[in-house]
């Protein structure tokens, strides 16, 4: 392999593994929220007893999560010092943002919400909660910006010419609200929102199946599952949005997501389908113009194809954005899908008793996760062989010294951290959920209930 693949991969492994985390934690910060609020309204020590428990689990992913976001930024300066180089000032500003608005607000609040739950009062805590999950969420907003403006650039010029050309920030509101950064933040939450929540309930439905902390499950399944439906809903339309996005400012991403190869017709949307590249052609079921009327409500409205564009200027590989994207759209719909029924059962009051949609609802931990990291990979791949849309091919952003032997040693040693890393996690991870809630307080309450309701008796 030469270098560029090599360093190609390196990134796509350590981005992937990383964005395991920062979606739980934003997903799991927002059910705490809720616990917690909940806890405040009512006084009922349940929701205190859930929001200890999972800031345990929070802390845990939030832990790996800087860890191996770390390592990304040391990638830019070994593997793509041309890109560091372009992009320096666009990033300089963004994750300088991102220390200010987000990691401050986060790590200021993170103490009180791990250790503060017996020095400071039920209101201050939550306040804190609510300050580490809005960090968190801010933290997404500045990584996403800079990677939109990778997709669609805006408030920048050209300044320098050859290896020394870099972009710099010319209006930086324009740079922060570029065409497709305020769809792909809201997708991206969205997404971590399901993830979290997914996680909550997979956790409790097994302690169901279990017959363990029945009550606690039960009450914790009805937060995160309404969270799951309103998210998953909204998803659709965020995705909806997004598409659009592409479709008017990488017409080429678009086609590739489809498969769509002719210059100027119709194209098709397809359900699930494969791509022969060399043929031009794809084998599946498809909506005939499904695609066009999603995109200009016509089913007769030609769109770009493949064919349209230079052929050094589109994805590489064609069926592997259409795969990677359309097993984000099945997930999404079957998270839909998933979500509904579990709230018609809910509603009908015999949700608990459906031991077969419990077990469903025990792996369905892994959809989002899985949806998350090929929508990734759908808007990474699709762009290429772009890093900077339209301005520096991948190909030009690479470092001039480093070799493919450097690259390789290191991608190996990162694959040999990295799994005991994801071991360790899953570990500590598994370890806490069969420990379970501490439900001790509970158990103290109840005495002291009896003899408050003896005492009006008597």
């Amino acid at each position: 392999m030469d270098v560029e693949i090599l360093a190609r991969i390196q990134f796509a492994f350590t981005v992937a593994f990383h964005y395991i985390y920062p979606p739980l934690s934003i997903g799991l910060g927002l059910v705490m929220v809720f616990m917690e609020g909940q806890y405040l309204r009512t006084k009922d020590k349940t929701y205190e007893v859930l929001a200890k428990f999972w800031t345990k689990i929070f802390a845990l992913t939030f832990g790996i999560g800087v860890a191996t976001g770390i390592v990304m930024e040391f990638e830019f300066g070994t593997n793509w010092a041309t890109y560091s180089r372009f992009v320096g000032d666009i990033f300089g500003s963004a994750l300088a943002a991102e220390g200010i608005f987000a990691f401050a607000l986060e790590s200021g609040f993170l103490g009180v919400l791990l250790f503060g739950w017996n020095r400071v009062s039920s209101r201050v805590h939550f306040i804190s909660t609510v300050g580490v999950w809005l960090g968190s969420m801010f933290s997404a907003i500045w990584i996403v910006v800079a990677n939109s403006w990778q997709q669609t650039p805006a408030g920048y010029q050209i300044v320098g010419e050859g290896v020394n050309a870099r972009a710099e920030v010319t209006d930086f509101w324009a740079m922060v609200f570029n065409p497709s950064s305020v769809e792909r933040i809201l997708h991206v939450w969205i997404g971590a929102f399901l993830a979290g929540a997914f996680l909550i309930i997979s956790v409790h439905a097994y302690y169901l199946l279990k017959g363990r902390h029945v009550e606690l499950s039960k009450k914790a399944i009805k937060i995160a599952l309404g969270i799951a439906l309103i998210s998953s809903l909204a998803q659709l339309v965020t995705g909806h949005a997004s598409a659009e996005v592409v479709a008017e400012h990488q017409p080429a991403k678009l086609a590739a997501m489809e498969g769509h190869f002719e210059e100027n017709a119709p194209a098709d949307l397809y359900l699930f389908g494969w791509v022969d590249k060399e043929a031009k052609e794809v084998t599946g079921l498809a909506i005939p113009g499904g695609t066009s009327f999603l995109t200009h409500q016509d089913f007769n409205e030609p769109i770009r194809g493949l064919d349209s564009f230079p052929q050094d200027e589109i994805p590489t590989q064609i069926n592997a954005v259409f795969q990677f994207y359309h097993i984000m759209i099945a997930i999404g719909m079957g998270l839909i899908g998933l979500t509904i029924l579990a709230a018609f059962y809910w509603w009908k009051g015999t949700l608990f008793d459906q031991k077969w949609l419990l077990k469903i609802l025990v792996i369905s931990v892994l959809l989002p996760q899985i949806a998350n990291q090929v929508g990734w990979f759908t808007a990474e791949m699709g762009r290429q062989p772009w890093v900077v849309y339209g301005l520096l091919k991948t190909s030009n952003a690479l470092s001039e010294v480093v070799t493919a032997n450097q690259v390789l040693f290191s991608l190996i040693l990162f694959f040999v951290i990295y799994a005991l890393l994801f071991t360790l996690f899953i570990y500590l991870l598994n370890k806490k959920i069969k420990h379970g809630p501490d439900e001790s307080p509970l158990k103290d309450q109840r005495p002291r209930q009896r003899e408050v309701s003896n005492a009006f008796s008597n």
